[in-house]
């Protein structure tokens, strides 16, 4: 694929080659100083060969070149000391001018990037746009490429993974007598292919790795995306270094992370969903193909609280004197972009023990535990587990500022448990063993954002009822399993993941109010119903580019050779601000619902949970099994090459959806008169003598129902009920059949036009007074 990088457009750029190397686990060693606004320390990397492990030919030109005014060179490997304490997990807090300090007792340099650079000793490096070197007669190096944006960095080396104790078990030779690349490499290897049952011993040797010395600095470049990395001499990827350390500092501005006060003035740093992702934070592999694991040990003043996604709830460990330290880590793996971390002066706020109101589901109703194995890559998976099958409520923990405990209290944690329980109702297993809620400071720009193990709210959802917070809680919730669990292999089908949620929400919701059958669905039509004008007002006022839910068509997926690509529109403004995924995402999940049926969609829903929980997807693989699911005889027009150009592929309402027909028509009915050429268009492009208008009989909101329609120069024509009041949806089912017969009378001969006719529990007639009865 021909993937033209451009940065001055909207789209962002994904430029780690994951074709040639995949990150399969990274453990980070973090200082958070909020005087300087920075996170610093180092990230090591443990890499297995990628999908094409070849001579790197094409992908370094292409890397080379994201930027046709910048060349390709590369900061030489300096003579800098960098203490060995500071790379180890329980490692004291170093200041800055411990972290390099140059041979001659020269002051650092750094280039426009902010990455530290010798001027003298870089002047002497080959700054070909090929980046050759002439000892390879002309052969370039593999060049490594990571993702990487606002961020200094300092020092890249290679990892000297031989060095650590009883690391030996991890090759063929029962002694390590000849270290060597490849040797390295080999441990490596099996360290990152070890199987599930031994994840705490793989947890173990990643942190003893983690704390190993180098043996070769490694030479680095950034440019406005990436780090570019290359070791002299290694010429594929195989040959390079599969563990190296990287020592950055993130900058005051960067994107990932915001620096503010919370709601009590106090100090604080969070990830906020940024467009660049996590990039701003820490050197990575972006594209979603690259799922791996992470350990983090993050220091900071033991006033703080850190929270991070984590399997494990973390408490502090006293290094000195006001200074604490916190491990997390995760044995799923997921995308680099989906890790979260804040810290802050958070409080734990707990419920009173007599006033948990928690209200389970009974155990019968989450008896569909699929059997088999998982699809997925080998990791210690909680489908697979017995016991975290049933758990209906996984452990929780809310934190805030001490100002918001009263209210966190009263509105959010009574919440938590229905919630939690009404979501493992409908799709059984929590894919996560333990959730974390923090409400976050008032400059967060959503409403609520969701990390493996840890959900951020915003302080609004606090306010008022308790439906609010509900619904989003049930959507944050959701996205365990959509957006997580599975997330979209190509981040333009965004829909995958928030159309999920948004549709689930409702369901989650009523469950967790208990509501009967017909209040739950009177509900979820009025948030239909609210939905459908917000989709309408957003399609009326944004770009049609901007619309379209799958906006590479059949180019989605797709990846240039080395594995860069780009988001479409991933950086444009507006986007942020648009919800056409959530919305029109929703009405196809709605419309499929409708169209199999509740029991049998849902039943499925958890088939395909199961199918694919720890994978990532494109929208035919869910809609091919979809469609397999359901008998030939009811599929009618239904396909995937049909949904994806009636709902993913095109920009604006789809044109063939049940509810959007009944929302028109309730539109319709606000209006005073209705001109026959609006009816006929209706049946022209709805075919509405097809529809069933008696199964549209549902609700309670009751209203009258009068309408007045210009025939022409003839005197309106006044259509009334039998009843006084009717619900939203009889109104709609009684205006497609009178619409349907004012179609009809509008074709008949002008002799024929006389004849009441009764359809719908309504009747109309052409007062010849123009008098309203």
């Amino acid at each position: 694929m021909d993937t033209k990088l451009d940065p001055s457009r909207d789209d962002l750029p994904l430029m780690a080659n994951t074709s040639h190397m995949l990150v399969k686990h990274y453990v980070l060693d973090l200082d958070v100083n909020f005087e300087s606004q920075t996170i610093e320390g180092t990230i090591v990397l443990f890499f297995e060969d990628g999908n094409q492990v070849k001579k790197q030919t094409s992908s370094t030109k292409e890397i080379c070149q994201l930027e046709s005014n910048e060349a390709c060179t590369f900061r030489t490997p300096e003579p800098c000391h960098i203490p060995a304490t500071n790379a180890r997990t329980d490692s004291s807090k170093l200041g800055y001018n411990d972290f390099a300090i140059c041979d001659k007792g020269e002051k650092d340099t750094f280039d426009k990037d902010g990455n530290h650079d010798n001027q003298e000793q870089a002047s002497g490096i080959s700054s070909s746009e090929y980046c050759c070197d002439t000892r390879n007669h002309g052969r370039e190096d593999f060049l490594l490429v990571l993702d990487c944006c606002d961020l200094s960095v300092l020092k890249v080396e290679e990892v000297d993974v031989a060095a650590v104790p009883g690391i030996e078990k991890f090759t063929r030779s029962s002694k390590l007598s000849v270290i060597s690349e490849e040797l390295r490499n080999e441990v490596v290897g099996e360290l990152v292919t070890l199987p599930a049952d031994r994840w705490r011993e793989q947890l173990d040797y990643y942190a003893r790795c983690g704390q190993a010395p180098g043996c070769g600095e490694l030479f680095f470049d950034t440019d406005t995306w990436s780090l570019q990395i290359r070791k002299p001499g290694a010429l594929t990827a195989s040959e390079f270094p599969h563990a190296i350390r990287i020592w950055y500092k993130t900058k005051p501005e960067g994107r990932s992370v915001a620096w503010t006060s919370d709601q009590s003035g106090r100090p604080c740093v969070y990830t906020v969903g940024s467009p660049i992702n996590n990039r701003a934070l820490f050197p990575c592999q972006e594209p979603p193909v690259a799922m791996s694991t992470w350990q983090a040990t993050v220091r900071a003043a033991a006033s703080f609280v850190v929270l991070m996604s984590g399997e494990n709830s973390a408490k502090p460990a006293q290094l000195r004197e006001g200074c604490s330290s916190w491990h997390y880590y995760v044995t799923m793996p997921m995308p680099a972009a989906t890790l979260t971390i804040a810290v802050g002066c958070w409080t734990e706020i707990k419920l009173e023990k007599d006033l948990v109101t928690e209200r389970p589901f009974s155990s019968s109703e989450a008896t569909f535990r699929c059997a088999g194995v998982c699809g997925h890559v080998e990791y210690p998976c909680r489908f697979q587990n017995a016991s975290a099958t049933a758990q209906e409520v996984i452990p929780h923990r809310v934190f805030a500022p001490m100002c918001l405990r009263d209210v966190c209290q009263e509105t959010l944690l009574p919440l938590i448990p229905p919630c939690l329980s009404a979501a493992h109702s409908v799709l059984g297993t929590h894919p996560f063993s333990r959730l974390d809620i923090l409400i976050v400071p008032a400059n967060f720009s959503s409403l609520g954002m969701a990390s493996p193990h840890i959900i951020f709210l915003s302080q609004s959802t606090l306010t008022g009822m308790n439906h609010l917070c509900g619904t989003r809680l049930c959507h944050e919730i959701a996205h365990a399993w959509f957006g997580l669990a599975i997330g979209a292999r190509d981040w333009t089908e965004e829909w995958l993941s928030e159309g999920f949620a948004t549709h689930l929400e409702d369901v989650f919701w009523t469950k967790a109010q208990q509501l009967s059958p017909h209040e739950a669905q009177e509900q979820q039509e009025l948030r239909a119903c609210l939905r459908w004008r917000r989709l309408q007002d957003e399609l009326r006022n944004s770009p049609e580019e901007m619309q379209v839910l799958r906006p590479s068509k059949e180019k989605t997926g797709q990846v240039s050779d080395s594995g860069a690509s780009v988001v479409k529109h991933g950086l444009n403004p507006e986007k942020i601000f648009m919800q056409v995924h959530y919305l029109k995402g929703y009405f196809l999940l709605r419309f499929l619902a409708k169209r199999l049926g509740s029991e049998t969609y849902f039943s499925f829903l958890r088939k395909f949970v199961h199918t694919f929980h720890g994978q990532l997807i494109l929208s035919q693989d869910f809609l091919q099994m979809l469609l397999e699911s359901i008998p030939e005889e009811k599929r009618q027009d239904l396909s995937v090459e049909n949904i994806f150009r009636d709902w993913l592929e095109s920009s604006g309402m789809p044109k063939l959806l049940p509810d959007q027909l009944v929302l028109l028509l309730e539109h319709l009915l606000e209006q005073k008169t209705l001109k026959p050429q609006t009816l006929q268009s209706l049946q022209r492009t709805y075919r509405l003598q097809e529809q069933d208008a008696e199964s549209m009989f549902h609700g309670r909101e009751h209203r009258s129902l009068h309408i007045s329609l210009e025939l022409g120069t003839e005197k309106p024509l006044t259509v009334h009920t039998r009843a006084a009041f009717l619900t939203s949806s009889e109104s709609s089912a009684i205006l497609i059949s009178v619409a349907v017969s004012i179609c009809f009378f509008l074709d008949a001969a002008p002799g024929d036009r006389g004849c009441p006719d009764r359809a719908g529990g309504c009747f109309w007639s052409h007062q010849k007074t123009g008098r309203k009865t």
